[in-house]
């Protein structure tokens, strides 16, 4: 790690024009603060209470299908509906409301309980990707934006262990990507490329902070990451949307996914908690427009800090002044991430940490 890197500075983070604060010297500091009890590890194939198995009856009556592959359903308690009313017109200009309406739906990768993405098989993660492509397609005919996004974990507020992710569609562009439009705009004007192609083409070359890369695919600890082990997940070529990837970028994707959710695995020898989500161009009256300053690409941001135990806290300083971080990018590849992990397939096994790290499969 470059010695300037070693002490306080500043990274600017292009993506949504804004600035993180690294402080490195800070994990010198002894922990004393709230340490996260133990995950249950047990997780049935089946179980006949859990709304998301087979053939189970989930709150609203209905019964799952016994599904064998990919399952996509209309949530049960959606934060989005198509017909909700309009609000009205505002009284104020500091009491503005307007009409929010959309679909939610989940989307079940696998049938069984006991499997996440990164033990499944390839050709298994190929169909979830299909049937991403599939719903942004589908969806992105009428909203303006689909957002893909899976909440993986206890600690990331996932009640339910099965496999699975949600995906919400909009009459809006939320907060994050039009941000992210706007920024992704003002680059391509300014400098003729997209952002993010460039920014893979800059980390492929520098090799700093790359975790895991492949002929299609790459995936960076982001200069400007905030996230202790958060991942940027890019396609090397120019590609607005994940539905507009071909059959080999797809098959490569599948394996980038599995290579890198098992790193994340490894690191701390726990089954990793994350949110991730799928940014591409906007669809529905988009679709027309010209989007030539957009990539498509795949956030992961995972809370541990230390160790499966204790997660980075967005509290105090990061709320009220700017984001904060103590490892830098490049202290996480270099001391946690430098060497390739051998992926086995353990999609036809329950995954049990311990067993697993106590054969030395590392």
């Amino acid at each position: 790690v470059s010695r300037t890197f070693q002490h306080q500075h500043l990274r600017y983070n292009p993506l949504r024009d804004s600035w993180v604060l690294v402080s490195a010297h800070r994990m010198k500091r002894p922990w004393a603060g709230q340490v996260e009890k133990p995950a249950e590890e047990h997780v049935p194939r089946y179980d006949p209470c859990n709304p998301l198995c087979p053939g189970n009856t989930r709150a609203n009556g209905e019964v799952n299908p016994h599904y064998d592959s990919t399952f996509v359903f209309e949530n049960d308690f959606p934060a989005l509906q198509p017909d909700a009313p309009d609000p009205g017109p505002h009284q104020h200009p500091l009491f503005q409301s307007k009409a929010a309406r959309g679909v939610c739906k989940v989307m079940c990768f696998h049938p069984w309980s006991d499997v996440t993405l990164p033990l499944m098989k390839k050709e298994e993660v190929v169909k979830v990707i299909d049937k991403w492509a599939e719903l942004v397609e589908e969806l992105g005919a009428t909203y303006p934006w689909v957002q893909i996004f899976e909440n993986k974990g206890a600690m990331m507020g996932c009640s339910n262990p099965h496999p699975h992710c949600q995906v919400w569609a909009s009459n809006f562009l939320p907060n994050e990507p039009a941000l992210s439009d706007r920024c992704q705009r003002a680059y391509y004007q300014k400098h003729g490329e997209p952002l993010l192609l460039e920014y893979a083409k800059q980390e492929a070359e520098k090799k700093e902070r790359v975790v895991v890369e492949s002929s299609d695919w790459l995936a960076v600890v982001p200069y400007w990451a905030t996230w202790p082990y958060q991942t940027l997940l890019l396609p090397r070529r120019h590609v607005l949307r994940i539905s507009d990837l071909t059959k080999d970028e797809r098959e490569d994707l599948a394996d980038i996914m599995k290579r890198l959710l098992t790193k994340y695995d490894n690191l701390f020898e726990v089954s990793f908690p994350y949110s991730m989500g799928w940014h591409g161009a906007p669809t529905g009256p988009y679709l027309e427009g010209d989007n030539s300053h957009w990539q498509l690409h795949a956030h992961y941001y995972p809370p541990l800090l230390r160790s499966a135990l204790v997660k980075k806290f967005m509290v105090g300083y990061e709320m009220l002044a700017l984001e904060q971080r103590d490892l830098t990018p490049e202290q996480v590849i270099s001391t946690t991430w430098l060497c390739e992990i051998r992926l086995l397939d353990l999609s036809d096994m329950r995954f049990d940490v311990r067993s697993y790290f106590s054969c030395g499969h590392n």
